[in-house]
């Protein structure tokens, strides 16, 4: 669906391969009664396909496909979100992305190099409270982060702390002396999280991520890059149960007729067709954007993920409707993608979150240009 050269189209078909070896709907099914969806060795195969390089430099490690990683990136989630596939993918290329940006020498060679090779996993805890104090070499970190997708170790968390110099971003290690993590139910079968709380935890002072008080900036850019991400999911999810139900309405009978003969199906199927390529459509051009660093960037992503985190959930709940009965049972699979846009639609912020966002970008342009 993302894909427009040659290259991206054979990225394109190696991702999916692998995920529909490793993760067919019954092993989807199968890994919601495990208590961890995450398998190390797959992590570190999907990493030699290039997933966790994709939005960091050469110069740190990585490499693109096409020149703009993020659209390249948007083509995994498109599948993550058809596949309904466990992995950190959006955490670890978020924390990933923050230290090929921002981090010294020694955290590229180190950390980063163990995300990019998949011998360590990310979380970027976005928006938490959490206090950072200096004393001597170290910096002891207290608060608490919620909604840290769990996926073995080792992994780190990226947390923005309020420090002396206003809020900087500190790189944790979640084996650290201090570290305590509390499961949390999750809405998405394959996908587990975890409230973390840092409890006096010691880092170096060389665990900060760029400069001393960039948190909220560095945030802001983040963010840009999860919101393409989510809305990439969100539309793989809409992209698959969408092709269900168009298989569902061509061979279903009602009286005699395939239901989409009838007008009324016919109708609801473009309208949904036209939300789909909708949401394809921005989701594409705010990857475009952002990882061409354009300066409508942020504008498009907020646009991104407001529209696709409305219309998803939305979409796939149509679908349900139009399988009638069976649709509505806990054993179709569209459930199983409605509760992937679902949690998508709300790891970041809520459709309306990002609503506003993009009205308080434009607002600020337009009261600069007066």
């Amino acid at each position: 669906m993302f894909a427009e050269t040659e290259d991206q189209e054979l990225f394109e078909r190696a991702t999916t391969r692998f995920l529909d070896s490793h993760f067919a709907m019954e092993r989807v099914r199968a890994l919601a009664a495990e208590p961890s969806a995450f398998d190390a060795a797959i992590w570190r195969e999907a990493a030699k396909l290039g997933w966790t390089t994709l939005l960091v430099s050469d110069a740190a490690g990585g490499g693109s496909i096409s020149g703009n990683g993020l659209v390249d990136l948007l083509i995994v989630a498109h599948q993550f979100g058809r596949h309904a596939a466990p992995g950190p993918l959006l955490g670890t290329n978020a924390v990933a992305a923050a230290l090929g940006r921002w981090g010294s020498p020694e955290q590229q060679a180190g950390p980063l190099g163990e995300l990019v090779a998949g011998d360590a996993v990310g979380a970027w805890a976005r928006g938490q409270v959490v206090t950072a104090e200096i004393a001597g070499d170290s910096v002891v970190l207290r608060g608490r982060v919620g909604a840290v997708e769990d996926a073995g170790e080792p992994a780190y968390v990226l947390v923005s702390a309020q420090d002396s110099h206003g809020g900087s971003h500190y790189l944790v290690p979640l084996d650290a002396e201090g570290v305590e993590r509390a499961p949390r139910r999750s809405l998405d079968l394959t996908r587990r999280f975890h409230d973390v709380t840092l409890d006096g935890v010691a880092v170096p002072a060389d665990a900060r991520v760029g400069p001393p008080g960039a948190a909220d900036e560095q945030d802001a850019q983040l963010l840009d890059v999860v919101a393409v991400l989510a809305a990439g999911e969100i539309v793989g999810a809409m992209d698959r149960s969408f092709e269900l139900t168009m298989d569902w309405v061509a061979n279903r009978y009602s009286f005699g007729r395939p239901l989409h003969s009838y007008q009324e199906i016919k109708h609801r199927m473009a309208d949904l067709r036209t939300q789909l390529e909708a949401a394809e459509a921005v989701a594409g051009r705010a990857a475009v954007a952002v990882g061409a660093g354009s300066p409508d960037g942020r504008e498009w992503a907020s646009t991104a993920l407001a529209y696709a985190a409305r219309v998803g959930p939305e979409l796939i709940q149509d679908c349900i409707q139009l399988h009638g009965g069976i649709g509505v049972t806990a054993d179709h699979d569209l459930h199983v993608f409605l509760r992937r846009a679902a949690l998508d639609a709300h790891l970041y912020g809520t459709a309306a979150d990002f609503a506003q966002r993009l009205g308080r970008i434009v607002a600020d342009e337009h009261g600069a240009a007066a």
